[in-house]
């Protein structure tokens, strides 16, 4: 069964999200309190747990919340997901993944840190297209 590891959030773009357990994903926005929601096609960013664990197999220290994504998962294999897919997290919110992978500007932390980062590549984006509460442990199910 995928589930949700960690929601994560921040108050500014370009820094890593804390994990604050649970939040509201809105409808055409994203996830409340967030600075990557708004009206556009990357409002919730989605990590899995698995690819944190291949940058921890190499040497580093990082948790859920430090690649910048909203949500951590477990036990689904996001990048094998194809654009248009819809998700339910949790009992009511549904997203479309919009995006997957991203080009990578600048340099992060983690980059530096460890010559790599699985963001660009394994990282995914969906849209909020009906909101609702979401919380560490929810079912991750994909829709279609």
């Amino acid at each position: 069964m995928a589930e949700v590891i960690a929601v994560c959030s921040s108050e500014k773009k370009g820094e890593r999200k804390k994990d604050i357990g649970q939040g509201k994903l809105i409808e055409n926005y994203g996830l409340e309190g967030d600075a990557h929601g708004g009206p556009w096609h990357r409002q919730v960013s989605l990590l899995a747990l698995e690819s944190i664990e291949k940058m921890r197999q190499q040497g580093l220290d990082v948790n859920p919340g430090d690649f910048a994504e909203n949500i951590t998962t477990k036990g689904i294999e996001l990048v094998g997901l194809p654009l248009g897919t819809q998700l339910k997290i949790g009992n009511e919110a549904i997203g479309e993944v919009t995006q997957i992978g991203k080009e990578c500007h600048n340099r992060c932390a983690i980059y530096y840190q460890a010559g790599d980062c699985v963001m660009p590549k394994e990282g995914i984006f969906i849209k909020v297209v009906k909101g609702g509460s979401i919380k560490n442990g929810d079912k991750v199910e994909i829709l279609g």
